[in-house]
């Protein structure tokens, strides 16, 4: 009866052990939702789980929202794995929320182009521009934006959209307009009061802004090059223009959460995000640049607007230092609600 009691035991010992192993191994990933989430689902998780059998999990919501989940957890993150914006990366770094990466675990990283080098505590794992996306249909007969001059033409009065979470993009434009850079600034402030007048609405995400430029309602934005040509690819009229000073460089980056119990799976995840293979899949599927040099995109890809496959498309670009973002976004956002979006 001893025996039986203690074999009863030790069953329900190794059964419990299972059943805490496989909770173990579930890598928790933080990201935005909707095509982005299901694009690093159907690429990175999928070769993940193929190469560790170990299943992947996302927390999804806006960019911000996750960055203030992830101080109020502290030492205790919900996730293991966060993808975010360049600049926001520092936030994150900056707050003692990011692990330092050790790239001798991460040797994929070798290939990284100079601007996915973002900062010791996280990488570059696509890029995109922000540049004019437009209507043909329904914007002045023959216009093609040549120049971001064109944004402040008199025939486009109510007819332009930007972002509202994010005015670095168009600060970024406004001051190189004005002879300066995004470092300084205020130097295109008053450019940037002068296009108030073609300025229709200020998007709250990436739906709304596919919402307003697919019914016609602003049909000129600065908008996304990713989420243009998803648009484009479901039927929606829409051309991409890269102006001759160059369109607005953004990196998607991922870090490993501080106090992440699967650090070791989180840099095998990190790892494979930056095969070749899967960085060749990223821009099929969602047309987002590679930031491996060893990633090999089909001709016609390359040729999209707004794809960079070679050093000097990544150089063409207007690039405001991250760390200079993350330090002047809250003033930036201040200065533009109350200056720009409140007229």
């Amino acid at each position: 009866m001893l025996r039986k009691i203690g074999a009863l035991t030790l069953l329900t010992t190794c059964v419990l052990s299972a059943g805490n192993a496989v909770a173990a191994d579930k890598l928790i990933v933080s990201t935005w939702g909707g095509s982005f989430k299901d694009l690093i689902d159907q690429t990175i998780a999928k070769e993940f789980t193929k190469e560790t059998g170990v299943e992947v999990q996302f927390v999804t919501g806006g960019t911000i929202d996750r960055l203030n989940k992830a101080k109020l957890a502290g030492g205790s993150p919900e996730t293991d794995v966060t993808f975010t914006t360049a600049h926001v990366g520092y936030l994150y770094a900056n707050s003692g929320l990011f692990e330092k990466l050790d790239l001798s675990k991460i040797p994929n990283a070798v290939n990284l182009v100079q601007q996915a080098k973002v900062s010791p505590y996280h990488l570059g794992v696509w890029g995109y521009v922000y540049t004019i996306g437009y209507r043909p249909d329904l914007v002045p007969k023959g216009e093609e934006f040549t120049s971001w001059n064109d944004l402040w033409r008199p025939e486009l009065k109510s007819s332009i959209a930007l972002p509202d979470w994010d005015p670095s993009h168009i600060i970024a434009v406004s001051a190189k307009l004005s002879g300066s850079d995004a470092a300084h600034w205020e130097q295109g402030q008053s450019r940037l009061k002068a296009l108030i007048p073609n300025i229709k609405s200020f998007y709250t995400d990436d739906a709304n802004s596919q919402q307003l430029i697919s019914t016609g309602e602003t049909p000129v934005q600065v908008m996304l090059s990713m989420n243009a040509y998803s648009m484009i690819a479901e039927g929606v009229n829409i051309k991409l223009a890269v102006p001759k000073e160059g369109a607005i460089l953004g990196v998607d980056t991922v870090g490993i959460n501080k106090g992440s119990k699967h650090a070791e799976l989180a840099y095998k995840f990190i790892n494979i995000a930056l095969k070749p293979e899967i960085q060749q899949e990223v821009a099929k599927i969602y047309r987002g640049s590679p930031t491996v040099t060893n990633a090999h995109i089909d001709p016609e890809l390359a040729k999209l607007p707004g794809m960079l496959t070679t050093p000097e498309q990544w150089n063409a670009t207007i690039n405001t230092d991250p760390q200079l973002r993350a330090e002047k976004t809250a003033e930036w956002r201040q200065w533009f609600s109350e200056n720009i979006m409140s007229h």
